[in-house]
This record gives structure tokens, sequence and C-alpha cells, in this order.
């Protein structure tokens, strides 16, 4: 009778674990993952379990500023996240979504976590992406900074090309220029490149800057060499100045005749 009875049972126990660990294993077998196309992992779900699901709107809480958007209700949190960047111009890795008080991660699905229709979200900005823009917001305005500067040297390089040019003129032509002029324009020249080099240039300033640098580097060689070519020039050599000479004739005056009386 117990041999008989614990056959019984034995073979329920069998029969019961056996059942238990079927149901396990095809529990495991039906949690699958896929893959969205933004690279996002997250749980699949059952094709039979709805032939479509509604949307809900959500109300969205950025600051001062309300938004409100319509998305599916089995949608994830990253897909709120890929439709509020089109609103606030921030990038999905910039936002943090959070819901009843907790930070939703970007595979977490909207039913699942209990949103509905006209639910609440509050939008926060991450902290480093506020420290990035700040850093970019610093490296533009003193990109600007260095343009402005390299722009009024460059009008003032304009001006003293312009003399050097007048100088380089008046030399070919065999005039002597005062060397005061030329080392008075030398130096003005170095004062420009001294404000050059104490701009900080960054990004396509520095294409700028160099450019500058290279045409105070031209006038200065241009001046120079007319330096030494104005040394050799003869003080008023640009002037001519003829004499003319009276001419007198080279024969002996007449010989006055005196009357000698007796």
């Amino acid at each position: 009778m117990k041999n008989r009875m614990s056959g019984v049972y034995g073979k329920m126990g069998e029969g019961s674990a056996n059942t238990t660990s079927s149901s396990y294993a095809s529990t495991e077998e039906e949690t699958e993952w896929e893959k969205r196309p933004g690279g996002m992992l997250v749980q699949k779900r059952n094709p039979n379990a709805g032939v479509s699901s509604p949307d809900v709107r959500l109300r969205v809480v950025y600051g001062a500023v309300r938004y409100e958007i319509s998305v599916n209700s089995q949608a994830t949190f990253g897909e709120v996240k890929k439709r509020l960047t089109a609103e606030t111009g921030l990038q999905p890795s910039e936002q943090r979504v959070i819901f009843k008080g907790k930070e939703r991660e970007n595979g977490e699905f909207l039913d699942m976590c209990g949103v509905k229709d006209r639910s609440k979200l509050i939008l926060m900005e991450d902290p480093a992406s506020i420290e990035r823009r700040f850093i970019q917001m610093r490296r533009n305005a003193k990109i600007q900074s260095a343009h402005r500067a390299i722009n009024h040297v460059s009008m003032e390089l304009d001006k003293l090309a312009d003399q050097v040019s007048a100088i380089e003129k008046s030399v070919s032509n065999g005039a002597k220029v005062p060397e005061v002029q030329i080392t008075t324009l030398v130096e003005m020249l170095m004062r420009q490149a001294i404000k050059l080099d104490d701009v900080g240039a960054e990004g396509d300033a520095v294409a700028q800057k160099n450019h500058q640098g290279k045409r105070v580097e031209r006038c200065v060689e241009t001046l120079e060499t007319l330096k030494i070519w104005n040394g050799r020039a003869k003080p008023g050599a640009d002037v001519v100045v003829t004499t003319q000479w009276e001419k007198f004739d080279p024969s002996p005056p007449a010989m006055a005749q005196w009357e000698i009386f007796y």
C-alpha cells in the first residue's frame, strides 16, 4: 500500500517538477529583446497582445516653459526625448526625463511605467550638457573678440600700407625721403604687430591673424629696402637747376681822344 502510494506520489512529484521546469523555460524563451532603429535595446513586445495602441497627450515641464506632445502609449522614453528635441533643441543625450519623481531610462515603456493621457513629465537638461554649452559660449565670445581685434588691426594696416606705397614711389623716382619718416612708419607697423601678438585667436581667426602678421612683415621688409636705396640718393637729386650766364664782347674798349691846346 505504502509502496503503491509512494509510487503515485513520486509520479505526481516528477510531473509537477517537470511542469514547473517547462513553465520556467518557456518564460525565459518568451523574454526577447529587440534593437530599435536608433540603437536602443528594449524588451520585445508580443505582436498578438494588441492590434493597435492609442496615443496619449503628455504635458512636459521644462523650467518655466510648458510643452504638450502626443505619442503612442507604448512608446519608450527614448522616443519621447526624440520628440522633445524638435521642441527644445536639446539632443536626447542632453535630456533627463522625470516621471513620478524618478528619472526614466530610454528603454522603459510609457504604459509599463504608468504613463497615461495628460500625464506630466519633467524635463531637465543634463548638468554635463550645461557645462559644455557654457564652455562653448565662452569660446564663441573669445573668437568674436579676436575677430574684432584683428579687423581693427587690418584697417590700420591698410592706412600704413598706403604710406609705404607712397614712399616707395618717391624713392623709385629718385627723390630722397627724410629718414625719420621711414623710421616712424616702421615703428607704427611694429605696434600693430604687438597688437596681433596679444590676440588669442582660435578657429578660423588663427588664419586671419597669420595673414595680417605677414602683411606687417612685408611692409617692414619693403621699408628696410627703401631705407637703403634712400641713403644712396643725393639730396636734391630730383631738382635740376640751370643758370644762364651773360656773355660780353672780348674786344678792348676804344681809347678816348683828347684835344691838345698850345
